[in-house]
């Protein structure tokens, strides 16, 4: 196969294989035609990104190009341009010789350009008895030629995923505020329905919006922020369907998770809890038992088939949740203790779903028993909290209802 002549670096600067491909393959792709340095060079501008480059990177690759004396880039010319460090930072705006020089290693290494070194490291030419250049060592454009499409097409790239960027902060801007309106709408109306539970969902998922977000930061954002207004949604519905038959709200239900606060032991009994401890070790109980993290239909829909072990085969609250889970933990056979632990570091509303969301992934889970204690570990040390397990859950099961409808 003709691949040309690969030439190597000057002095201590190494020889690598990635070098000897990118040679290679641009004596291969470079073609008859030509193309405008300038089209090319703002092409590599917008996918700096992609290809590694720095501001002061570019700013060194346009004084090169400065160097070559025309605007068209073509393989009937010569491509070595050779100024020296000194003429490079002059038309660099002074930038220090350090710097130049691992600016110009960045751009050898992204592919850009390709060093020609002569017999002592110096850049020069010599040119013909009638003065044209024969033989030139400096930094080779061809790369520039051979490479043109690819650059066009990864400026391309970055400029629609720049868009979709875009358009996906737009939408997470506004499900972001018609979640926290019709929270806010659902709480100061009074509506039956878990609003709390809405609220500290909603916190939680804003709480973990990162300063300078990539596209897939926004779209697992997006993602999770739309499942909560599709359920705040739901919870709307259904105070309307309640209104048309019954008139009335019903008093009771607008809290639904400070009606079930009672101790973890009254499900599934405390090794060490003594008979006349009541006060302060309920007092604490209760702190935790309060399933406030998430609305009871959310997690239900996520979790589905634990509504099997409620009383008639559904779950209407969050002490029937709580009970099945201690049935279901049983069967699983995660052990009184490590449920028990579970309890005390997520609270027991916390437990239960863990242990619905076991369930529901039974079939991926080799040790049910030996994930609890290693999420409750997690859990202790702050790095993991229910809200992505619940929420990737619920987009699993959307899609396979998707797939089935």
């Amino acid at each position: 196969m003709e691949t040309g002549y690969i030439t190597t670096p000057f002095g201590r600067r190494p020889m690598t294989l990635a070098l000897v491909k990118r040679q290679v393959k641009t004596e291969q792709a470079i073609a008859d035609g030509s193309v405008d340095k300038w089209r090319v060079f703002r092409d590599i501008s917008d996918a700096r990104s992609r290809l590694g480059l720095q501001d002061r990177a570019l700013a060194v690759l346009n004084a090169l190009l400065t160097f070559f004396p025309v605007a068209e880039l073509s393989n009937e010319r010569n491509l070595v341009v050779f100024p020296s460090n000194a003429q490079l930072s002059a038309r660099t705006n002074g930038i220090a010789g350090t710097t130049l020089r691992k600016c110009l290693g960045s751009l050898v290494e992204a592919g850009v350009i390709i060093r020609k070194d002569s017999p002592n490291g110096k850049r020069y030419a010599r040119k013909g008895k009638e003065g044209n250049i024969e033989d030139a060592y400096g930094f080779s454009l061809a790369p520039l030629l051979a490479r043109a499409g690819e650059f066009a097409s990864l400026a391309q790239d970055v400029a629609a995923e720049q868009r979709r960027f875009r358009i996906t902060k737009d939408r997470l801007t506004i499900v972001r505020r018609d979640v926290r309106k019709l929270i806010t709408v659902g709480m100061e109306e009074n509506l039956a329905g878990d609003w709390i539970a809405a609220e500290t969902c909603f916190v939680e998922i804003v709480g973990r919006f990162v300063r300078h977000p990539t596209l897939q930061d926004l779209i697992s954002s997006l993602d999770e922020m739309s499942l909560l207004h599709e359920e705040v949604s739901r919870m709307l519905e259904i105070k309307e369907e309640t209104a048309k038959s019954d008139g009335n709200a019903i008093p009771d239900g607008c809290h639904i998770q400070n009606s079930n606060t009672e101790s973890c032991h009254e499900l599934e009994p405390r090794s060490e809890k003594k008979q006349g401890e009541k006060s302060e070790p309920n007092k604490k109980t209760e702190r935790k038992d309060e399933p406030e993290a998430f609305p009871l239909s959310m997690v239900l829909r996520a979790c589905p088939e634990i509504n099997a072990f409620g009383p008639g085969g559904s779950i209407g609250s969050w002490r029937e949740m709580m009970s099945a889970a201690v049935t279901v933990r049983s069967m699983l056979g995660v052990s009184p203790s490590a449920y028990q632990e579970a309890c005390e570091v997520m609270g027991q509303a916390g437990a239960a779903i863990a242990i619905a969301c076991i369930y529901q992934r039974g079939g991926h889970i080799n040790s049910a028993g030996g994930y609890l204690r290693d999420l409750t570990g997690k859990a202790r040390r702050g790095e993991f909290s229910l809200g992505p397990m619940l929420f990737t859950q619920l987009r699993a099961n959307s899609g396979t209802v998707k797939a089935s409808a």
